[in-house]
């Protein structure tokens, strides 16, 4: 007898959520199906139930982490976004961070669907501070990509560095950097050094 619509769905976000944690945390190849649906209190059976192939639930678990990040949410300034994901709270929360610097190295030599996901994502990253970079600023596309590449390979690094203090300075100057090329035409931009997290 097949399951009722609504415990299927509860199944496959339980599925999701351990793909998004468990990638994070230990990257796609460390983490094998048994361990997914293990971490999800699913059996294995179940997974093919849902996705054909590992790398179909990592381009789903990518876009619900885009979806669930609170720094990409309304109300933010471009600023705000900046300040957020270049912040401690962000560099040590790998399990619930976005998914744009916890497996680079990895999409780079995966799949086309994979490679779509991880595009996908990158591409709302740089729509969402185009649209929140003040009016004033011109050449918006253009800056809104620069930020999203300083964003995502400063916390790559950052997160890859065993020297904290290195990794903070480098967090620092890159929220610097952002909130330079953010900031409109004559106007100062408050310094990223002035909010240290």
């Amino acid at each position: 007898m097949p399951y009722p619509a609504e415990r299927r769905e509860r199944s496959r976000e339980r599925i999701l959520q351990s793909a998004k944690v468990l990638f994070n945390r230990h990257g796609f190849e460390e983490v094998s199906i048994d361990a997914l649906m293990a971490h999800a209190g699913l059996t294995r059976g179940a997974f093919y139930n849902y996705f054909a192939r590992k790398s179909d639930l990592y381009a789903a678990a990518i876009e619900v982490a885009l979806q669930e990040a609170t720094i990409f949410r309304t109300g933010c300034s471009a600023a705000d976004v900046i300040r957020a994901y270049l912040s401690s709270e962000h560099l040590e929360g790998v399990d619930g961070g976005c998914p744009l610097c916890a497996l680079p190295s990895y999409v780079a030599r995966s799949d086309r669907e994979v490679k779509l996901a991880f595009e996908a994502v990158f591409k709302k990253m740089v729509d969402l501070f185009e649209g929140r970079l003040p009016v004033a600023v011109r050449d918006k596309r253009e800056r809104a990509l620069a930020i999203s590449a300083l964003c995502v390979g400063a916390m790559v690094v950052a997160r890859a560095l065993d020297d904290r203090a290195l990794g903070d300075a480098l967090r620092h100057a890159a929220v610097g950097l952002g909130l330079e090329v953010a900031k409109p035409p004559g106007r100062e931009a408050q310094s990223g050094r002035a909010r240290k997290s």
